[in-house]
């Protein structure tokens, strides 16, 4: 397979992706539609990869298609600023940080990990939050630098990638001021009492369940949520209780919204730094993975 990259064929490729069809961007490039057809088959078998499916008479990017473009995209806009910068034009970049967290990270610890990278160097940070699956993918496609997570791949999803724990807590469960009666016979008081709990996408979720089970708790479940400040919203508006770490909530606690009802010995919560090997890292990330603990 040839390595390297013919730009035609890339720009070609970025142009027919963003037209939506081979017609149309041969008509805006003004270029045959059988020669970009032939240039579009030219650079998948190049690239040795499918960047197109045909569905309902229109191209649809395939995820390896997806990901060419989003480097395509970069490319040329690395491309257009280096010649400004070159020219005097513009300021040249800064170095970029683009950071990852689930749901359910706290965004104190989010927070923390910005201000330690601007302390590092002057850098322009992105900042993403979803579900594990997508930001695993956004990481493993080099897209991401870091991603903060409460739990870790497995088998073939966690190879190539560096895990280093950050933090790790006991839980308690929390709620409003009108719950604290249940301090009192913890952790049988609580049994059937509404709860706030996090979904089976976490480690903590299954941890709580095997706590359960161990102390015969019935679980009363009304809401299930990722999203941490969600579920200390609904705690301090008294909706149920929340198991969580106390470096979640310790601002609520102080504030009086929310008291500790009582702590679920083995139960933790921990949090780890994840990247990904790379021909070319990022410096501040590596020096993040290095320092960076809570």
């Amino acid at each position: 397979m040839n390595q390297w990259i013919n730009y035609h064929h890339l720009f070609y490729f970025k142009t027919i992706a963003e037209e939506g069809s081979v017609s149309k961007a041969a008509t805006k490039l003004r270029l045959g539609q059988p020669t970009l057809s032939a240039q579009l088959k030219q650079f998948e078998d190049n690239l040795g990869v499918q960047l197109f499916e045909r569905k309902h008479k229109k191209l649809i990017l395939t995820e390896q298609g997806q990901v060419a473009l989003d480097y395509s995209k970069n490319i040329f806009k690395m491309g257009s600023e280096m010649y400004e910068v070159l020219h005097d034009r513009i300021r040249p970049l800064k170095p970029s940080l683009h950071l990852g967290a689930l749901d359910s990270v706290p965004k104190q610890i989010v927070m923390q990990l910005a201000k330690q990278a601007l302390k590092f160097s002057e850098c322009q940070i992105t900042l993403s939050e979803g579900k594990f699956d997508e930001l695993l993918r956004e990481l493993t496609s080099h897209r991401m630098d870091l991603m903060v997570t409460s739990f870790l791949p497995t088998g073939l999803n966690a190879k190539g990638l560096y895990p280093k724990s950050i933090t790790k807590k006991n839980v308690a469960f929390y709620a409003a001021p009108k719950f604290k009666y249940l301090r009192k016979g913890f952790p049988q008081s609580i049994s059937g009492q509404p709860m706030i709990f996090p979904t089976y996408d976490s480690k903590l979720r299954q941890d709580l369940d095997h706590w359960a089970q161990l102390h015969k708790i019935e679980l009363n479940i009304i809401v299930e949520s990722q999203d941490i400040s969600v579920k200390k919203l609904m705690a301090t508006n008294a909706l149920g209780l929340i198991p969580t770490a106390s470096h979640t909530v310790t601002s609520s606690v102080l504030r009086g919204e929310l008291t500790e009802i009582g702590q679920l010995q083995g139960v933790y919560e921990e949090l780890y730094l994840l990247t990904a090997n790379r021909k070319i890292g990022n410096t501040i990330a590596a020096k993040l993975m290095d320092t960076f603990v809570v």
